[in-house]
């Protein structure tokens, strides 16, 4: 009986903690982003519920599994191995590919207010306030930040990308929702077509385990967030 328990206790921990960090409550200021949507939106190429699910599931295939969740798998198991020379390599990689200056203030900011949020915790986020510390990343970045508190956890690299993968999914249809905007019935339809999406593209992810497998290449959400940087009215902050 002590066996099970301690082994259901595990398992617990692990997934409130994976649900933890995709949670939209966590204060990195996710919900202020919307990673070039707006810009799409103004564009009038995600302005209703096809386009913009088509959008979101291309940015996560085409960006998101090739980039920063591919960044999130290495660096878990980078940061569980105390692997630091590796931590620091890959949040230089994410800081020198983002590909205008509103995406790379992005990645600074959360990673900085995840940062500021491990220390807030206390005693609960001492373990992940100090691994950052240690690393001396100058700024720690998004991916590196969320895989240091990820890698904490109990969960595994594939389960706590997948819960990272959704919190990304949720910000960018609630961004969707306000933007569009949409309403929430439709939103719930986005999310599910993205749910059905995201297990494939955090395999690939995954499989992408070396430098040269991975890549931040999407010219035309770089064009569009480098438009956004001067867009007439904008609610989102990239």
């Amino acid at each position: 009986m002590t066996t099970n328990t301690a082994i259901r206790t595990t398992t617990d921990a692990g997934l409130l903690r994976t649900l933890w960090l995709a949670s939209p409550a966590l204060p990195v200021g996710g919900f202020s982003y919307s990673e070039g949507l707006e810009a799409a939106i103004d564009a009038g190429l995600a302005n209703d519920e096809a386009g913009v699910g088509t959008w979101l599931i291309d940015q996560l295939h085409l960006g998101q599994a090739r980039s920063d969740l591919a960044v999130m798998a290495e660096a878990i198991s980078a940061w569980r191995a105390h692997d630091l020379d590796r931590v620091r390599a890959l949040n230089q990689w994410v800081l020198t590919t983002r590909e205008t200056s509103e995406l790379r203030l992005q990645s600074e900011q959360m990673g900085k207010s995840l940062l500021a949020w491990a220390q807030a915790l206390g005693e609960h986020g001492a373990a992940v306030h100090a691994a950052l510390r240690d690393a001396a990343l100058s700024p720690p970045t998004w991916p590196v930040a969320a895989a240091c508190a990820a890698a904490k956890g109990e969960a595994t690299v594939r389960e706590a990308v997948i819960g990272l993968a959704f919190g990304w999914a949720e910000n960018m249809v609630q961004a969707a929702i306000k933007a569009v905007p949409l309403g929430q019935g439709t939103g719930q339809r986005l999310l599910a077509r993205l749910v059905v999406e995201i297990p494939a593209a955090v395999d690939e992810a995954i499989a992408r385990g070396s430098d040269e497998q991975r890549q931040a290449f999407t010219p035309m959400l770089a064009i569009l967030s480098a438009r956004h940087e001067t867009q007439y009215s904008r609610l989102f902050r990239s």
